[in-house]
């Protein structure tokens, strides 16, 4: 009986070809990594927002972990998930809004 191998998991953009990985991963140095007018800890509080919001668990976990490590606090950390939860009802609120405009319902004047 053959041994059945278990696949790893593809790595990170496994299906993005070469050439365009590099010119993601350069835009994403230069403009999360290379210093600027906000601070590695303050980037880091929006990724964590920004991550939520966008629903990438991988990059809420590694957004969290390294908020840590650039020294951002567990009331910064609440912070910035608290904003994130905010914008998140902030969109469903607009969404709704619109269809209710499109339906022409008005339950609570």
């Amino acid at each position: 009986m053959a041994k059945s191998r278990r696949k790893r998991p593809p790595r990170s953009m496994s299906m993005i070809e070469p050439r365009l990985r590099r010119i993601y991963m350069g835009f994403y140095k230069e403009s999360y990594l290379t210093p600027s007018a906000l601070d590695l800890k303050t980037k880091e509080l929006i990724a964590i927002g920004c991550s939520l919001i966008a629903k990438c668990d991988g990059c809420i976990e590694g957004h969290i972990k390294k908020a840590l490590e650039v020294g951002a606090s567990k009331e910064e950390i609440s912070d910035a998930i608290v904003v994130a939860i905010g914008i998140g009802a902030a969109s469903v609120l607009d969404e709704s809004d619109k269809v209710a405009v499109k339906l022409d319902l008005h339950h609570f004047e």
